[in-house]
């Protein structure tokens, strides 16, 4: 009667742990993060659909930038997608137009004073095409491209890591050697809540940039780039740009 009595409360047990062990595993299943490949993946397809929304739309981007916190460019332009799927820039009216050069002042060596004026003009011409790289610098990483963080992963220079309810993503590598971009989504509303990039504009050290990002929403739920300040502290140099006036293709 023992062995009987024994033998049925195993059978009893053991009917109860295989489904408790079931769902043991089920639930840590579900509480394990997902791999870090279908993390990125989810990522790369919630940029492709925001991008493909923003493709429909138009909208003002406006550009100052300052060199020692004085604004040397401004402007304004008027921006969409082309059928290449690549943003198309007009300059809208009244910019403020390039301030005049100053006349140089009257030297009695006429030599020298040419010699003085011609290295000023120079100086200038320098600084206006490492400001125009600087400006061009921003569009290499806004907006977000998939096909360069696909790049990057494929050559194993992708990291993904859950932190709290937003997913971040590192991609090293991404436009230059050495530089960082740094993503991160929100878990629950599929948008972008932050975007850092650590770059360069012709030497590591020499030129460093630090670029970020401030995201809006439209009524649609699109999220969009609506600041931009990128920042080369060695140059005392900073770049601000605005989105904003954003309305419907044809609207």
């Amino acid at each position: 009667m023992r062995a009987s009595g024994c033998s049925r409360l195993r059978h009893v047990m053991g009917a109860l742990l295989v489904p408790l062990a079931c769902w043991l595993a089920s639930t840590v299943q579900a509480q394990t993060p997902p791999p870090a490949q279908e993390r990125a993946a989810a990522i790369k397809q919630a940029i492709a659909q925001n991008q493909a929304e923003l493709r429909k739309y138009t909208w003002v981007e406006t550009t100052d930038v300052s060199l020692k916190g004085e604004v040397k460019k401004h402007e304004q332009k008027q921006c969409s997608y082309g059928a290449d799927g690549k943003v198309q820039k007009t300059a809208l009216p009244g910019a403020a137009p390039e301030a005049p050069k100053k006349e140089p002042a009257s030297s009695g060596r006429r030599g020298g004073g040419r010699l003085k004026e011609n290295i000023v003009e120079n100086k200038i011409e320098d600084m206006k095409e490492y400001l125009a790289k600087v400006s061009a610098l921003v569009h290499e990483y806004v907006p977000p491209d998939p096909q360069k963080i696909k790049a990057a992963e494929a050559a194993g220079n992708l990291t993904v890591e859950p932190s709290g309810g937003v997913t971040m993503l590192t991609a090293k590598n991404y436009v230059k050697s050495g530089d960082t971009l740094t993503l991160g989504l929100d878990t629950a509303s599929k948008k972008l809540s932050r975007y850092q990039v650590g770059s360069y504009v012709e030497k590591p050290k020499d030129d460093d940039v630090t670029l970020t990002v401030t995201f809006a929403t439209l009524p649609d739920g699109t999220s969009y780039p609506e600041k931009i300040v990128l920042v080369v502290k060695a140059k005392n140099i900073q770049v601000n740009i605005t989105n904003s006036g954003y309305k419907k293709a044809g609207a």
